[in-house]
């Protein structure tokens, strides 16, 4: 009688190539990119002097309930998809492929801003001028993070965990020279009513990230326990890091809602032009981590959407290396042709509305199946769905705008129609 040969499950995935500290660092890449180098600035205007730096811990304190329930359902799913299997688990195809669709087409179209945007930082400080170089700059830039995640799911943990250091680098450093050279009390307790609300949402998006975590959990070793980690620990640490960085900022520039670039204007007051220079470059490394992050995970998002009922034309198929080698040629290719398409400021109109869609999906999918009572959870489980509801209520009535709305509805269709192209998959006999 055929079967696994004891011991062989457990081997293969002790042989998976990434590890908690790895996967912890993809959580932290994923949160601290590039938007946390410029919020705190509108984030003044709102909220000024403390009251900025409350916001910051009382908005990332918000979101541990959501990563908490993103938690709580990636220890039970031992593969790739975070939420598309999850909604898959708890309300079927249909459900699983809205989010899934909607998902990887944001997480494209936002690689794709990401990288026009580092291109036009970095290319002009290398010589490069004109739209024909920057284009072929970006062009150079997607094929060459497209071949560090080709070569596998080994190399790509080992490059993000890299960059995720250098970015965290300069950043630590600001810190230490606040707390050296000025303490915590120096910053201002301000003047003016918050804006609570608006202050939040600004911080709310700064936030998002760590929910790319469970999205590759079928590529790492005692994923049960390090995804929780992970998921959880990287929002902390992200907290840590940005009531630090603000509280830097209050006490360093007593003008901060004006400030073009806090953190650098900051690390300039507190450590000199040195420091600035390295927290202006920890933009652009910044950048370039939350880059090769999108062209890690975002394949792995078609991958898990073509592991339904229909296969969608064997994009869910891997290699050896934990590469979903037909899903990154894809993705590749629609990057390449949207970096090439002129301007992309428009690029970003889903963003709001794919996270709403996976917050909803996965504190959704947290009740369905623990009111079920199955995979061992119970309905005191899915205490973690409340509070994420009301996070996605505030997103879908002050941030998601019509026009993101109009393209989720744009996006949702088309995949529909490519959905209908591909073949039902044949279930085998028992």
């Amino acid at each position: 009688m055929g079967g696994p040969v004891p011991g062989t499950v457990s081997a293969a995935r002790d042989r998976r190539p990434v590890g908690a500290l790895q996967l912890l660092a993809l959580g932290v890449n994923g949160i601290v990119g590039v938007g946390i180098f410029f919020a705190p600035a509108t984030v003044a205007e709102l909220a000024p002097g403390r009251t900025s730096i409350l916001a910051f811990a009382a908005t990332g304190l918000a979101l541990v309930p959501v990563a908490l329930a993103f938690a709580t359902l990636g220890r039970l799913f031992d593969e790739d998809g975070g939420p598309v299997v999850f909604a898959r688990a708890a309300f079927g195809e249909f459900a699983s492929f809205v989010v899934g669709w909607v998902a990887y087409v944001s997480a494209f179209l936002s690689a794709s801003a990401v990288m026009v945007g580092l291109t036009n930082a970095v290319a002009p400080g290398l010589g490069l001028q004109g739209p024909l170089a920057l284009r072929v700059f970006a062009t150079a830039l997607v094929a060459v993070l497209a071949l560090v995640v080709a070569s596998g799911i080994r190399v790509s943990a080992w490059a993000w965990t890299s960059l995720t250091v250098l970015k965290l680098l300069p950043l630590l450093a600001l810190l230490a020279a606040f707390l050296v050279f000025t303490g915590p009390s120096a910053a201002s307790a301000g003047s003016g009513d918050a804006a609570w609300l608006r202050a939040g949402l600004t911080i709310l998006f700064t936030f998002q990230g760590f929910e790319i975590v469970p999205v590759i959990a079928g590529q790492v070793r005692s994923s049960a326990r390090a995804i929780p980690w992970a998921t959880v620990g990287s929002l902390l640490l992200a907290i840590l890091l940005y009531v630090g960085l603000v509280a830097a900022c209050v006490a360093a520039l007593p003008g901060l809602a004006g400030s073009g670039a806090p953190l650098a204007d900051a690390a300039g007051v507190l450590g000199g032009a040195g420091l600035a220079r390295a927290v202006s470059l920890g933009t652009s490394v910044s950048a370039l981590g939350i880059a090769l992050g999108m062209m890690v995970t975002t394949p792995h998002y078609l991958s898990a959407l073509a592991s339904g009922r229909r296969p969608l034309f064997d994009l869910e198929r891997l290699d050896a290396r934990g590469v979903p080698m037909r899903a990154l040629a894809v993705t590749w290719v629609l990057v390449t042709v949207l970096v090439n398409a002129g301007d992309l400021g428009e690029l970003f109109a889903l963003s709001s509305i794919a996270v709403l869609m996976q917050f909803g999906v996965t504190a959704a999918a947290l009740v369905a199946l623990a009111l079920r009572r199955e995979r061992g959870l119970r309905p005191l489980d899915a205490w973690p769905a409340v509070p994420t509801f009301v996070v996605g209520i505030a997103l879908v009535a002050f941030g998601a705008t019509l026009r993101e709305s109009v393209v989720a509805v744009g996006a949702v269709v088309l995949g529909l129609v490519l959905s209908r192209l591909a073949p039902q998959r044949v279930s085998a006999a028992p």
